[in-house]
């Protein structure tokens, strides 16, 4: 994946591997992939987030505190980190396809395969999976769906495509104009720390405030507005990267030492943040949202852990995974496939698991293995031997 981090067809990554080579970036997407599996497998056990089918079991303070750490860590960087990827070769492609081509090739990519999953794959999982979505025969059903409008709000973890198919027309109408990103060469230098330290600031302020204005409860796209400034933001820094291939030329050193010191102040700020909160108590209002220094807190520790991770894994996977062999060639050329079929897979093997007698932890930990096994073997040898090869 050289292009765009999710929707890109099997042709258009080979032919961007062949012009850039740049495996460790095709190794850290169909990583977060199995990270999206590992997030909604441990949805479905945890007391804490939302999710099709849930089978949660009575859990002690341990148990809880360990699901609250994993999913807020995850939820901090995971899906920023495709954010910036995209917005990094959003301007590649924009050079070499124009305004026109550009969109044409976000609509096919992007849009096809979220409306897949709204029309067929959301409403097939909903109604004979988790049983979220009435009682009367399907065929019914699904045209109360489109007749009330409900579709347009049910992206599931397509929410990612739409959003990213919103930011490349934004970015392609921005480039219409004749605007074009400044070559910003990485030093590696104070100046380029304070920047990283001012874009982690500017992260946590814009989060928070919009966190102040939106109840828990709002959603756009299937997404908290809460959670679209560090989204649009890391997308521009990626698009504002590209000229000075900040992926490839960033210095390691840099890397290393801006996110250990990112890392490392998040650790005390999220245990102040548990100790102080009412996290403990089982009092979670104040994470959510609002003017409060809680809501303060967790947004910076949210910058603090987005930008830090980001810098890890450029510096680690540009090290030691800028290769692939069979297997994880197989892995990159599957991922988005995986994303797009895995809510059905994920929670027919949370139904077939109901039975068995684990605590939550290790069930969402053999969910994970269960679901990454089925979905991975789904895309490969019923998806990319389909009509739908061309969108996956």
């Amino acid at each position: 994946m050289t292009d765009i981090p999710m929707g890109e067809t099997a042709g258009a990554v080979t032919e961007a591997r062949s012009a850039s080579r740049l495996l460790f970036i095709d190794n850290i997407r169909w990583s977060m992939i199995i990270l999206v599996l590992s997030m909604h497998a441990s949805d479905t056990y945890s007391p804490f987030g939302y999710w099709y089918y849930v089978d949660r079991q009575q859990t002690g303070l341990g148990t809880a505190l360990f699901f609250g750490v994993y999913q807020s860590f995850l939820q901090a960087f995971f899906m920023a980190a495709l954010f910036f990827i995209a917005g990094y070769f959003s301007a590649a492609a924009y050079d070499r396809k124009g305004f026109s081509r550009f969109l044409r090739d976000r609509f096919v990519r992007l849009g096809l395969p979220t409306l897949l999953y709204m029309l067929v794959i959301g409403p097939l999982t909903e109604y004979f999976l988790s049983r979220t979505w009435g009682s009367g025969f399907f065929g019914h059903q699904w045209l109360l769906h489109l007749k009330d409008g409900e579709w347009l709000s049910e992206t599931g973890p397509m929410w990612f495509c739409a959003a990213l198919l919103v930011f490349a027309i934004i970015y392609g109408l921005i480039r219409l104009t004749g605007w074009k990103e400044s070559r910003i060469e990485p030093a590696g230098d104070r100046r380029d720390g304070a920047a990283v330290a001012i874009f982690i600031a500017i992260m946590a302020a814009s989060t928070f405030l919009v966190r102040v204005g939106m109840s828990e409860g709002a959603s756009v796209l299937n997404v908290h507005p809460g959670d679209f400034p560090q989204y649009i933001l890391m997308f521009a820094a990626g698009a504002l990267g590209y000229r000075g291939h900040w992926i490839t030329e960033l210095p390691e050193r840099f890397c290393i030492q801006w996110a250990s010191l990112a890392l490392t102040l998040a650790i005390p700020l999220f245990a102040a943040l548990i100790l102080f909160g009412g996290g403990l108590q089982g009092e979670r209002a104040q994470y959510a949202g609002g003017f409060n220094p809680v809501s303060a807190g967790k947004c910076l520790w949210e910058a603090l852990v987005c930008v830090g991770m980001g810098l890890l894994m450029l510096a680690v996977y540009r090290r030691h995974f800028d290769r692939q062999g069979p297997v994880a060639r197989w892995l990159s050329d599957n991922a988005f496939g995986v994303y797009l079929i895995h809510p059905p897979i994920l929670i027919g093997s949370a139904i077939l698991l109901h039975a068995v007698a684990l605590n939550a932890i290790a069930k969402a930990l053999l969910l994970t293995a269960v679901a990454a096994v089925g979905s991975f073997a789904a895309s490969a040898f019923v998806l990319r031997k389909s009509p739908l090869r061309a969108i996956v």
